[in-house]
């Protein structure tokens, strides 16, 4: 492997998304600011039966928009969110991939990560073999239920043949997406990395398993304040999907192409906790070293950070855990910055949790607004920070930080900041 060289400087030129709130990234994020919720009853399929029948699903969204009409229909969901996140984001940066030659194209990574992948290709397979024999099970189940292939299906589409990565790490997915594409420009072995997440766990099999471990919020008639970190009446989150991504240049090449990069990937850290499948420990020492080691690895001070875009999931433990853990790493500075939750609008994307929070990391930055913390109505005693409650602030936003913590204890961070010379 190469050495890394911090002088070559990654940064994000353009922006992609497909979220419950928006199926493009200027919607997404104008939702985002005005506090608009996407938990709504369950739509994809009959949840009456259920004790959870509520999620934040991606409404009016055709597959074929974004792909092959025919390989849309073989492919599954997360694939068709990053495919069109991918196209947004590509036309948003104004990059010409077929203007490349070989040589320049063998330099443009992809990196999308997600938390499952194509279950709904396990369940329909498994359904088509029951009732109608192995015969009629479809030859494109494996590659469609196969986390890489959101990422191969992006390299594929544009004819990079740079490195294609996928990580699979529950909720901290899509943050460990910008470790690896920061790896990939520092190391000279991309220009360019087609970078974030994506996600479709809204299946029964999810929701009744979720569900059951009692983690999922039970507000069935109230679906819109169902998710509210940091509140005292929270009971759970609320399950989401969608797909995020953005381009990720080095500096260098976005200036010699007349690029207008939005924001910088300073760097980031990466921790476990080793202490459960589901449950973060309760002090949050893992949490703590994977936000100290980003501000260490950054090159950043606690009082340099204007915003902090929390992991915030809206369960009792993880919203207090957080709380803890940000006061382990900010000391006093931690009553001083601002922190809110996209999850109280989107619900949980699972491995595309991350990119969510990182478009609303670079929306601030761009834009000088902190979108909200939604339903945030009455903070929990032990939530004691400044968490933006419902309402978007004006503010000057140079840098951010964004918490991704996932199930078995797997914490991630990256730091983000506007582009100076």
């Amino acid at each position: 492997m190469r050495s890394q060289d911090p002088a070559r400087r990654a940064v994000i030129t353009g922006l992609g998304a497909v979220m419950p709130i928006g199926n493009d990234f200027p919607t997404y994020w104008a939702n985002l600011r005005a506090g608009v919720t996407g938990t709504r009853r369950i739509q994809s399929f009959d949840a009456s039966a259920f004790e959870v029948q509520i999620a934040a699903e991606v409404l009016d969204f055709d597959p074929a928009s974004a792909m092959d009409p025919k390989m849309a229909r073989r492919m599954s969901r997360f694939i068709a969110f990053a495919m069109a996140a991918g196209k947004e984001a590509v036309a948003d940066a104004g990059i010409d991939f077929e203007a490349m030659d070989e040589d320049q194209r063998d330099r443009v990574g992809v990196v999308v990560n997600t938390g499952g992948g194509g279950i709904e290709q396990i369940i329909h397979g498994t359904q088509v073999h029951d009732q109608r024999g192995p015969r009629f099970v479809s030859p494109f189940a494996v590659p469609a239920l196969s986390g890489s292939m959101a990422g191969c299906m992006l390299s594929m589409e544009h004819g990079l043949t740079g490195p294609v990565m996928t990580q699979v790490a529950a909720c901290a997915s899509s943050v460990i997406a910008f470790h690896d594409a920061l790896r990939l420009i520092q190391t000279g072995d991309c220009d360019v990395v087609l970078t974030g997440g994506s996600e479709a766990p809204i299946w029964p099999m999810g929701v009744a398993a979720l569900g059951n471990m009692g983690a999922l919020s039970k507000r069935n008639d109230d679906p819109e304040h169902a998710s509210r970190p940091f509140d005292r009446d929270r009971d759970g989150f609320v399950l989401g999907e969608g797909g995020g991504v953005v381009v990720v240049e080095s500096l260098e090449h976005a200036r010699g192409r007349g690029a207008t990069p939005i924001a910088e990937i300073l760097g980031g850290a990466l921790t476990a906790d080793a202490f459960h499948i589901s449950a973060p420990e309760p002090t949050g020492r893992g949490q703590v070293k994977a936000m100290t080691g980003a501000l260490r690895n950054s090159g950043v001070a606690v009082d340099e950070i204007d915003y902090i875009v929390a992991h915030g999931t809206s369960t009792s433990l993880n919203d207090v855990t957080e709380t803890r853990a940000i006061k382990g790493a900010f000391g006093d500075q931690a009553r001083r910055v601002p922190i809110s939750s996209p999850k109280s609008m989107i619900g949980h994307l699972v491995g595309a949790a991350g990119i969510a929070s990182v478009l609303a990391a670079v929306g601030a930055i761009r834009d000088g607004v902190i979108p909200p913390t939604a339903n945030l109505e009455n903070p929990d005693d032990e939530c004691d920070l400044d968490y933006v409650p419902l309402v978007a602030r004006p503010a000057n936003v140079e840098t951010v930080m964004v918490n991704g913590f996932g199930f078995g204890g797997q914490n991630a961070v990256a730091i983000f900041r506007r582009v100076v010379d």
